[in-house]
């Protein structure tokens, strides 16, 4: 009988690393994947258009979880795999393994689960660490690290966490990065004017500003100070926007919508748009002069594309982006993001590169070693 992998999804980031791993894995013929979707993003916009973007098999399994506290979404988790793990075991059809990716409650709550029910766990993105457990990704990442037993690292400081951690040196693999496997794969098949022309924007130069952590956007004399920035330098070159859902309610409680504008004649403005798939995301990023961001997977794709990234968080999970590539940690401070912003557009910003292994294979060599 072919060995069985369990392929665990929740939320938007495990999609785009999910994706080259299926892939991978079902060019072995002795290998059956499950792919099991909990549901902890459930919206179309937040969920499905990436399956098409990605060229991304349907879910074997939907647990339909959806949203809530923490604590609510991780027992839901939790509740609902243990379940259809539990069945597949009574049904004579276990799992060998499970594999989970990234940091977000779907994956703590699933390693947790087969933990209990005795599947061994492999965790892609393992051993990143940004050190601030105030974050909820953090304790997932911890967590998850120490339940399974294969660990996927996607730069030398998980490597080195992971040992101080005392995790055995044969449990821990340096493969690359699953992300940069798929930009790359993608990239070539994005047409950055043609998205800019179908939303009405047809820009020679601009950036590209995504913000949505709580610790950014949940208190108006935190939001509102980068917005007002952000406006501002859109008057030098259009900044624009994809608006993530709990940002756009945080704008219109704190009466900031007034920031956001579109001079079609002059081409300027810090300019809204909605959610976006990943593929037309990606042709905005891949031509950007800039991107402004919080999320962990852009600081790694702006330096795979060697785009200025000026990061608004203190630390950072991912810092060979820092070390080696293009990002900057600016934190929530306005007043270095306008200093930085001008250094980008007066050419003046420091230069980058890819880090090693970030190839475009990680997932064929994280395939390899499962099966090996």
């Amino acid at each position: 009988m072919p060995r069985v992998i369990g392929c665990v999804v929740g939320a938007r980031p495990n999609f785009m690393k999910m994706a080259p791993l299926l892939r991978a894995l079902e060019r072995y013929k002795d290998l059956r994947t499950v792919l099991i979707h909990t549901g902890q993003h459930y919206d179309a916009q937040l969920s499905d258009v990436f399956f098409q973007d990605l060229e991304m098999r349907r879910p074997d399994v939907h647990l339909g979880v959806g949203s809530g506290t923490h604590g609510q979404q991780t027992a839901r988790v939790l509740e609902a795999i243990e379940a259809e793990l539990s069945r597949a075991i009574a049904e004579h059809r276990p799992l060998d393994r499970l594999l989970v990716v990234g940091d977000v409650n779907s994956t703590m709550a699933a390693a947790l689960a087969a933990a209990k029910l005795q599947i061994p766990v492999a965790h892609v993105e393992a051993g990143l660490r940004s050190f601030d457990r105030t974050m909820p990704e953090e304790v997932n990442r911890l967590v998850t690290d120490v339940i399974a037993d294969q660990l996927f690292v996607s730069e030398p400081s998980g490597m080195e966490n992971l040992r101080r951690e005392g995790k055995p040196p044969e449990q821990m693999f340096l493969v690359g990065n699953v992300m940069i496997d798929t930009l790359r794969s993608l990239l070539p098949k994005v047409q950055p004017r043609e998205t800019l022309r179908r939303l009405g924007m047809d820009f020679e130069e601009y950036g590209v500003v995504t913000v949505h952590r709580p610790s950014n956007v949940d208190r108006a004399e935190t939001l509102g100070p980068l917005l007002k920035v952000l406006a501002e330098v859109g008057n030098a070159i259009p900044i624009l926007f994809p608006i993530h859902p709990r940002t756009q309610a945080r704008i219109r409680e704190f009466g900031l919508e007034g920031l956001l504008r579109y001079e079609g004649e002059r081409k300027r403005g810090l300019i809204p748009l909605p959610p976006l798939g990943y593929r037309d995301f990606l042709a905005l990023t891949s031509s950007a002069k800039v991107v402004i961001t919080d999320s962990g997977g852009l600081q790694e794709e702006s330096t795979a594309l060697g785009i200025p990234c000026l990061t608004l968080r203190p630390n950072t999970e991912r810092p060979i982006t820092v070390e080696e590539g293009t990002s900057t940690l600016v934190g929530s401070d306005a007043d270095r993001l306008r200093s930085l912003l001008e250094d980008v557009l007066r050419g003046r910003y420091k230069e980058g590169r890819c880090p090693e292994l970030w190839d475009g294979h990680a997932a064929e060599r994280i395939a390899a070693i499962l099966l090996g």
